[in-house]
């Protein structure tokens, strides 16, 4: 059998676009069994299989014991997680702000920061419900509809982040990462010291990192998008780093490896179908 993938992107319900940046189903077969690397990101992680389970060997806090997940949501991490596979993986990702923790989960970001939980420990029943919705016969817009009308049960838009820190982590993440903070300062009027701490306590990190990890999350999505003869060097000029040993570090630190030997383990030698969902 020959290796596919295919991935389709989706717009989530209105009500619940203020928290959720996008929908991806995916799905690939064909591969040969391996780890895939669960790396960092301005999104917090929230997954639901399709199938197999999701085999987490290694979690980003070694703390935390391995375990399988039929739907795993997490906070915002500064390390890599492993996730084991046979060769399959098919799903729905939700790619939620941790602007959207309070609304759908009702409580802030930190208080997932650097672990991952089984959604329906976190949500009750309704969590159990959306992952059996998913294992139906369904095509990708049925299933996207799906997650819709269940995460539009739990939202509850009276809770909300502090107007300060929504739109400081909207000015972060918007910049790619290259906001200073002493701007953040000055827009919002706090000290370092106070934005810090709340900041801290409603994400689960501090500005800074918050930078670092958008960057990085912008660097390595170029790097996967782009032609070989644009070089890593480049890339980390674009998205604001020193020089290409500066983007080196960032992936060591924050993946586990470098760019080149995440690029050769992590990304399909075939082509991707990409393709969007209309909604109605």
């Amino acid at each position: 059998m020959e290796p596919s993938t295919e991935r389709v992107t989706a717009r989530p319900a209105p009500a619940l676009a203020p928290f959720i940046d996008h929908y991806v189903g995916y799905r690939m077969f064909g591969y040969a069994p391996g780890l895939h690397r669960g790396l960092p990101s301005a999104h917090m992680t929230f997954i639901v299989s399709i199938g197999p389970s999701i085999d987490v060997v290694a979690q980003t806090d070694p703390g935390q014991a391995p375990q399988d997940y039929r739907c795993s949501v997490g906070g915002l991490q500064a390390s890599s997680a492993l996730i084991s596979h046979d060769g399959r993986q098919e799903g729905v990702s939700v790619a939620l702000t941790p602007l959207g923790s309070r609304a759908l989960f009702g409580v802030p970001a930190a208080a997932l920061w650097d672990t991952s939980a089984e959604f329906a420990d976190v949500v009750g029943p309704v969590g159990r419900e959306l992952w059996e919705r998913l294992q139906e016969p369904l095509g990708w817009p049925e299933r996207f509809a799906t997650v819709d009308r269940i995460l539009s049960r739990l939202a509850d838009p009276d809770r909300v982040v502090a107007p300060e820190l929504s739109w400081a982590w909207r000015a972060v993440v918007g910049s790619g990462g290259t906001l200073p903070v002493g701007t953040l300062v000055e827009e919002i009027g706090w000290s370092r010291q106070h934005l810090a701490r709340r900041f801290g306590g409603e994400f689960g990190l501090s500005p800074k990192l918050a930078a670092r990890i958008t960057r990085f999350e912008r660097a390595r999505r170029m790097i996967e998008r782009t032609p070989s003869f644009v070089s890593i060097a480049q890339v980390a000029a674009v998205c604001g780093y020193y020089d290409q040993a500066h983007l080196n570090r960032d992936f060591a630190e924050l993946a586990g490896t470098s760019p080149t030997n995440w690029l050769r383990e992590e990304v399909p030698s075939v082509q991707d179908t990409d393709r969007s969902v209309e909604r109605r």
